[in-house]
């Protein structure tokens, strides 16, 4: 009979462990910035809260929560179409954890479509790992520790001191709030290269009914 697998019988499958170790190594060797435990978890509890404050079921979170922490493993084949590659991956993780095939389903179908280049908020799941993606923006991920070689993600993520996803369900508002230090990069540089995640934020909070808005510093830019 199929099971319900939780986050954490996820968490401690050992391809599970050792893929995503794998990809963070990988991705660290040509310049990316930290991909790993930290970044998996994070968007994982990130993704489960969204759905849990807008008054999704516990279990729809909870596949929310699996799907922020695959999402990333394919990065272990190539950075490129690593969406679609964590997706077959995750096909062959739930199976072997006997997970319900609608359930994974769910799952693989949110991880395939989380990179702005091509993905959509196809459904509940999808829209919730896109929003909890987007919003890890923080110093704690740049990885080179030279910052006179940083290039504009480096010099954008470490000067995010802080990075919060609210929720308000009552007013249906999706909000990322950032502090940045202009004095290592300034506000336009944010937008230069990540328009694009604000652009799939959006239509991920108008999926859930939401409407999306974008907060540096205290002023609201979206």
């Amino acid at each position: 009979m199929p099971s319900t697998a939780t986050l954490n019988e996820v968490k401690k499958h050992p391809l599970v462990i050792s893929l995503l170790e794998g990809a963070n190594r990988y991705l660290g060797v040509i310049g990316f910035t930290e991909h790993g435990h930290r970044h998996a978890s994070l968007v994982s509890n990130i993704a489960q809260n969204v759905l849990t404050h807008l008054k999704y079921t516990e279990r729809l979170a909870e596949l929310a929560a699996i799907a922020g922490y695959l999402h990333d493993i394919g990065n272990v084949i190539s950075r490129m179409d690593h969406g679609i590659s964590a997706s077959n991956i995750s096909i062959m993780i739930l199976r072997d954890l006997n997970v319900d095939p609608d359930e994974i389903t769910e799952i693989v179908g949110a991880v395939g479509n989380h990179e702005e280049e091509f993905g959509d908020p196809v459904s509940a799941v999808a829209a919730a790992l896109i929003l909890a993606d987007k919003s890890d923006v923080h110093r704690s991920r740049v990885r080179n520790p030279n910052m006179v070689l940083f290039d504009i993600h480096d010099r954008v993520n470490y000067a995010a001191e802080k990075s919060f996803l609210r929720v308000d369900a009552e007013k249906r508002s999706i909000t990322l709030e950032l502090t940045i230090d202009t004095s290592i990069s300034q506000v336009m540089e944010y937008f230069e290269i990540f328009l694009s995640r604000m652009v799939i934020s959006r239509r991920a909070a108008k999926f859930l009914e939401c409407n999306f808005s974008l907060v540096i510093n205290d002023n609201k830019l979206l």
